[in-house]
C-alpha cells in the first residue's frame, strides 16, 4: 500500500479536491496510514501524468481556482489490482516512545512515568477523536469501514489499559525507591 493506492481508493467513491484528500488522510485514515502533506500533491501530479486520474479546474469567485480530481478507468483498474493482490504485511510505525521505554532502565522511574503519562494523554486524545469521527460518520460507512474503525478503537483502548497498568507499577517502584 502506498499513497497512490490510498488516493485512488478515496476517489473511487467521489471526486475530491486536494484539500479534501488531505483532510481525509489527516482524520480517520491517520489511525492506520501515515502520509505526509508534502507527498499528496506530487502524487496527484504523477497520477495525472500516468492517466490514473483527471483534474478539473473549477473557477471560484474571489478565490483561487479549485482542482477537483476524478479517477479514470485506468485508475480504477489500478486500484482493483491493488485490492486483489495478496495482503502485504503490516509495518508498524517507528516508535520513539517504545524504543525509549525499552531502554527505560537507563533513566529513573520518574522519567519513564513522565513518558507514560505523555503518551497516555496523546493516546486518549486520539481515541476521543476516533470515537467522535466514528459517531459522526458511522451511518455513511460501509460495514468493512466500521470494522476498520472498531479495530482502531480497540487498539487504543488496549494501549491505554496497558499504559495505566504500567503507570501503577512504575509509580509503586518510584514510591518504594523514595522510601528507602
Amino acid at each position: 500500500m502506498n499513497s497512490q493506492d490510498v488516493i485512488l481508493g478515496l476517489l473511487m467513491k467521489e471526486a475530491l479536491t486536494g484539500y479534501e484528500i488531505k483532510q481525509l488522510l489527516e482524520n480517520v485514515l491517520s489511525n492506520f496510514y501515515s502520509s505526509s502533506y508534502g507527498t499528496i500533491y506530487p502524487t496527484l501530479a504523477r497520477m495525472e501524468k500516468e492517466e490514473l486520474i483527471t483534474k478539473e479546474i473549477v473557477p471560484q469567485k474571489g478565490k483561487p481556482n479549485k482542482n477537483v480530481y476524478n479517477i479514470t478507468a485506468k485508475g480504477r483498474d489500478c486500484f482493483n489490482d491493488y485490492l486483489l493482490a495478496p495482503l502485504e504485511g503490516d509495518s508498524s510505525k517507528k516508535s520513539d516512545f517504545m524504543m525509549r521505554l525499552y531502554f527505560g532502565r537507563f533513566v529513573g522511574y520518574d522519567k519513564v512515568i513522565f513518558w507514560l503519562k505523555q503518551v497516555q494523554e496523546e493516546s486518549q486524545k486520539k481515541l476521543d477523536q476516533l470515537l467522535e469521527q466514528y459517531s459522526h460518520y458511522k451511518d455513511e460507512m460501509h460495514p468493512a469501514q466500521i470494522i476498520c474503525i472498531q479495530i482502531g478503537i480497540a487498539e487504543y483502548k488496549a494501549k491505554l489499559t496497558t499504559i495505566a497498568e504500567g503507570l501503577l507499577s512504575m509509580e509503586q517502584l518510584e514510591e518504594e525507591k523514595s522510601s528507602i
